[in-house]
């Protein structure tokens, strides 16, 4: 809610002149728009405001002036936050004239200094249109971390999470700890020489968690639903017949994967050949010490095994499970010890994929002389004679096929995430009872910066239910997202937002006496923020909020803003960008950008001094998906020749840190470029480009190739009305 009790604002505007600024811009005509903004009450210059002495200027002025709204006009407001970290109090805006005017354009050019005083009223008017944001709204929330899933991600969530000082209830579906590890062998090896195979982890696990006075277990327990939100969640828990009612701040999901249905993979002999079975069956063959034939009981001497048994294949699983090369590498060798002497095992693989530490496991089995490894694609598995199973491989490194008979053959089938087979979490949002998945099934989460991070603020998941994954990358993930989920927690007691805009206090407010309940805030907001009233009209849970601005993006009657970023606040900015008139020549273009990857792109760039056209101005926003279209049509109504969205990768393998802005922005300017049409205006005046952070070096030739198209359209007819 806004701050009734603000003091009257007084802005101080301070202008770096050092970095090269001083040599590069006109600095008394930044000075004189800066004493012209209303409620200034000084202005000043210094060499290097991030100085100690440059510093105590600004707090001097805000102890002695009263100055409570202040504008840095120096570098970038990416670097240098905790130099300018003033107290709440203030409200502080940065105009950034060092890496985006001085350093990326030509210096003492009256085109550089234009632009440097654009950038310089956009920053005043932001900083006019901003309130002191409240204090954070602390409150009381539930400590506890919810578990669910007991297996080696399971158990080490809770172990850690335990051990930081926090409450743990595990739930557990099965009787018994351990989940996936219960069915194991051996384990891969995880200690030096990282040769050898090793003892599963199991019992010491399990004793660890039972002796953890935090840790409550909870075994044949399934989650009923889970409501509320992060640092409030309720969950009902239903264990031995009996339902309990659990209050718990952050959920970690562990529950694991299961293996591909080998039902489904008859063209490689399941099915038509008992002696044809799967990976996991074949590892509870040898937990029980029996390597033998099903047909006819006898011990299975030589052993075949196809590796991306379905994986891989657009016609099972697309994607590599990780882990079945390394699997069947440790299959293989318990052939060999259980038969030293006539054991033989045939690794058929596609490519073999042992990263990390399990390479040395790799060179070591390819030293055993009862071990051949055979690259090849394997096009059919058939019945022999006295029992045995022939399989034929093409496209071997030999060139010609190779087949080879052998008393049993094992189809190393890949991982499926738990959630796919059913709904694990009974949420109860608006958006649905389950996580967001991709298209392969495992939950939607920024898997590049954000690994642990769902759709849902406050779920963690972890494990192979996150990803493929072996027993020791699942244990560190379930470590990790225990320190995520107690993060979460902390969040949700002082109000403020998790990441990737973490600790902002601010949050969106909703003017509902103008809302027409047309739901697209509810239906687009990626995180499920938002439920809805009796009537219709949304409802915030302020502990799940990104802080994004999707929601205000998506709302047709701008009746959605933040404190500190609003619909007008916005719109103020652009109409402060002074329009050169149609004969000088000179174009105006808007460049949107998001704050994640684009803006930091061309901060990398003017770091790199590398030049670009000076006509374009750009806007931060915090994500793409934040656009509401009137700043669209309030700029080219205002005169642009032309609108840049500059974005995230968008889909399945996306890099956008608020998962469907990019995309959401696409399907707006969609109907944008409609109604420009309309209008008479040429839909290529507004322009998505995709610009990962990674892509810095295109920034001038992007903007020369932007440039180019809209000389060639011509400048906006409304320039000048």
């Amino acid at each position: 809610m806004a701050n009734d009790t603000a003091a009257e604002p007084k802005l101080g505007t301070y202008i770096c002149t050092g970095c090269g600024l001083g040599e590069a811009l006109d600095i008394g005509a930044l000075e004189k728009i800066a004493q012209a903004a209303p409620k200034s009450v000084t202005c000043k210059t210094h060499a290097f405001f991030c100085s100690d002495e440059g510093v105590k200027v600004i707090r001097d002025d805000l102890a002695g002036a009263g100055v409570n709204h202040v504008v840095i006009a120096a570098c970038s407001g990416r670097v240098n936050q905790e130099v300018f970290a003033f107290p709440k109090e203030v409200v502080l805006d940065r105009v950034n004239l060092r890496e985006q005017v001085a350093w990326s354009h030509a210096a003492k050019d009256a085109d550089t200094d234009a632009l440097a005083q654009d950038y310089l009223r956009m920053g005043l008017v932001k900083n006019s249109k901003s309130s002191i944001p409240a204090s954070p709204v602390t409150q009381e929330v539930y400590e506890t971390l919810l578990v669910i899933g007991a297996g080696a991600t399971g158990m080490q969530a809770a172990i850690e999470a335990a051990k930081a000082g926090h409450k743990v209830v595990l739930v557990e579906k099965e009787a018994e700890l351990g989940g996936y590890m219960r069915t194991l062998h051996r384990q891969l090896p995880q200690r030096q020489p990282y040769t050898a195979l090793m003892e599963p982890d199991l019992a010491r696990k399990q004793v660890e968690v039972k002796a953890q006075p935090n840790i409550t277990v909870m075994t044949s327990a399934e989650v009923v639903k889970i409501s509320g939100q992060p640092g409030l969640f309720t969950a009902l828990v239903k264990s031995d017949g009996r339902e309990s009612t659990l209050q718990v701040g952050a959920v970690v999901l562990a529950t694991g994967s299961s293996p591909y249905d080998a039902t489904k993979l008859g063209h490689l002999g399941f099915g038509a050949s008992p002696n044809v079975v799967s990976s996991d069956t074949f590892e509870a063959m040898a937990k029980s010490g029996k390597l033998v034939r099903p047909s006819d009981g006898q011990p299975a001497r030589s052993v075949a095994f196809v590796l991306c048994a379905g994986s891989r294949d657009p016609d099972h699983l697309p994607y590599c499970s990780s882990t079945c090369c390394a699997t069947s590498l440790k299959q293989a060798a318990y052939v060999r010890q259980a038969n030293p002497r006539e054991g033989r095992a045939y690794v058929f693989y596609r490519d073999m994929r042992t990263p990390g530490h399990l390479e040395y496991f790799y060179k070591a089995m390819q030293q055993d002389e009862g071990v051949f490894l055979t690259k090849g694609k394997v096009t059919a598995v058939k019945a022999a004679g006295k029992n045995q199973v022939a399989v034929t491989a093409e496209e071997t490194l030999l060139g010609g096929p190779i087949t080879v008979e052998v008393d049993l053959v094992v189809l190393a089938t890949g991982m499926v995430p738990s959630t796919l087979a059913h709904d694990i979490l009974g949420l109860q949002y608006r958006q649905g009872p389950a996580l967001p998945d991709l298209k392969y099934g495992f939950p939607d989460s920024h898997f590049i910066c954000f690994p642990y991070e769902t759709r849902r603020t406050g779920v963690f998941a972890a494990g192979t239910v996150r990803a493929p994954m072996t027993i020791a990358d699942a244990t560190i993930d379930g470590g990790g997202a225990a320190m995520k989920g107690i993060q979460a927690i902390a969040y949700a007691r002082t109000g403020e937002a998790a990441l990737p805009r973490a600790m902002d206090p601010t949050y969106p407010v909703f003017g509902l006496d103008r809302c027409t309940a047309c739901k697209r805030c509810t239906e687009e907001c990626p995180f499920g923020t938002l439920n809805e009233d009796d009537k219709g009209f949304p409802q915030l849970n302020i502990n799940r909020c990104r802080r994004c601005g999707i929601c205000m993006g998506a709302c047709p009657e701008r009746v959605i803003n933040f404190q500190n970023y609003s619909i007008d606040g916005m719109s103020s900015q652009i109409r402060a960008i002074e329009i050169p008139s149609e004969s000088s020549g000179k174009l105006r273009i808007l460049a949107f950008m998001c704050e994640n990857d684009a803006y930091p792109a061309i901060d990398m760039a003017g770091v790199r001094r590398l030049q670009y056209d000076a006509q374009v101005r750009v806007v931060p926003v915090r994500c793409l998906g934040a656009i509401n279209q009137v700043w669209i049509a309030d700029s080219l109504s205002g005169g642009f020749d032309g609108v840049m969205l500059l974005g995230c990768k968008y889909g399945d393998n996306y890099q956008c840190h608020m998962i469907r802005g990019s995309e959401l922005a696409v399907e707006r300017l969609g109907k944008i470029q409609e109604t420009l049409n309309r209008l008479g205006l040429e839909a290529e005046r507004v322009q998505y480009i995709e610009f990962p952070i990674s892509d810095y070096q295109r920034f001038p030739e992007i903007v020369k190739g932007f440039v180019k198209a809209i000389r060639k359209i011509g400048p906006n007819p409304f320039k000048g009305f």
